[in-house]
């Protein structure tokens, strides 16, 4: 199993940053993915995929387990850190 991990640093109050993080649940969706939040983290679930997402007063840390069936569907672990990266930052900036 893959794991993939990427932390972003931000400067906001940990719920505006839960709130920002709403547009990176929306894309998250379009994979067929979803958060389910408890507190300040969230546990991802999704075909092929587990994880989990910790807002903290500094970052917030996103950990994407990449089971068989995502890895027989090709997902490069790489280009997924760099794209969860890129939403994650659009979506603490926005």
């Amino acid at each position: 199993m893959s794991e993939v991990r990427v932390e972003e640093a931000h400067s906001l109050q940990v719920e505006v940053a839960k709130q920002k993080l709403g547009s990176f649940a929306d894309d998250l969706k379009k994979y067929g993915m979803s958060l389910a939040w408890k507190g300040n983290e969230a546990e991802l679930k999704g075909t092929g995929a587990s994880g989990s997402v910790k807002v903290s007063p500094s970052a917030v840390t996103v950990v994407v387990k990449l089971g068989m069936l995502a890895k027989a569907a090709g997902v490069n672990p790489d280009k997924l850190k760099e794209s969860i990266s890129k939403r994650l930052k659009a979506a603490l900036t926005a």
